[in-house]
């Protein structure tokens, strides 16, 4: 399952490389201890797939085109606005595979397009996103919505929410500044919220299973990258991830919860082959 997963992001890596280039899109920032948060926005952190919709054709964050049904973009706005392709939570691997697919199939239609901003409207964060809401109140579409947002009330407040969301099965959460400009890049005006950090790490080797899991990948040799710091994760894994586990050299992305003093970090735990789009 993993290996046919890596297969379709090097398809669309190479599709980014042939042609597509890279858009200027605005990118969040990790969350601080210590930083008054009081009064911004947050909202649920999509685990997705970052779409750019630019009035035409569905993007991704590449510049790469995905290729989805008209039924799934009829009604989409003539401007540009951003967001997560998206089918739910712990759907990852689900909306990787039907994405990656380079003809329109009906599989789409089990996901939806959460809207985030609109990069080309005049005013700040909250007058932008209601352009996409003002849109979508006179077009609707069953296959968009335009994320809400909730005031922070507190940082206790914060992590209620960010708590709650966890115990779904949701990501995170994202902070917006009030009033906010866009500006390509990365932007303190958003920001990131997990109770766990990640990383990428390239596989070294495969390191065989034992008990339940003989005759099939236990752990993974990784080091991360531009470094010797050589450690194996162990956990995080399906039961076909084991079967067919990320081959040597794929870049994946593993959650921790700090490092020790000699660099490795903290309880290491798998989450995906990153995402190439």
């Amino acid at each position: 399952m993993l290996k046919k997963l890596l297969s379709g992001m090097m398809l669309l890596v190479g599709l980014s490389g042939s042609g597509a280039q890279a858009i200027d899109i605005m990118l969040p920032v990790v969350f601080e201890d210590g930083v008054d948060v009081s009064g911004w926005l947050m909202s649920e952190k999509l685990d997705g797939v970052r779409g750019y919709w630019d009035g035409r054709r569905l993007l991704s964050k590449n510049g790469a085109p995905f290729y989805p049904p008209r039924a799934f973009t009829r009604n989409f706005p003539e401007f540009a606005v951003e967001g997560e392709i998206w089918g739910g939570r712990n759907t990852f691997e689900k909306t990787i595979g039907i994405v990656k697919k380079q003809a329109a199939h009906d599989g789409w239609l089990a996901l939806k397009f959460g809207i985030f901003d609109v990069p080309g409207a005049a005013g700040g964060f909250e007058a932008r996103l209601q352009k996409a809401a003002d849109w979508f109140s006179g077009h609707p579409s069953e296959y968009a919505f335009v994320i809400g947002h909730l005031p922070v009330e507190s940082r206790a407040h914060l992590a209620e929410e960010l708590e709650r969301i966890e115990a779904l099965g949701g990501e995170g959460i994202i902070l917006r500044r009030p009033g906010s400009p866009y500006a390509a890049g990365r932007s303190g005006d958003v920001l990131k919220v997990k109770s766990y950090a990640d990383r990428e790490a390239v596989v070294i080797a495969h390191i065989p299973g034992k008990g339940r899991n003989e005759g099939k990948m236990g752990s993974l040799l990784v080091a991360l990258p531009g470094s010797r710091t050589r450690f194996k994760i162990g956990t995080g894994f399906s039961d076909e991830a084991r079967e067919n586990p990320p081959p040597v050299g794929a870049l994946i992305t593993f959650k921790h919860y700090g490092f020790y003093k000699s660099g490795i970090p903290k309880f290491p735990s798998f989450l995906r082959i990153r995402e190439a789009m």
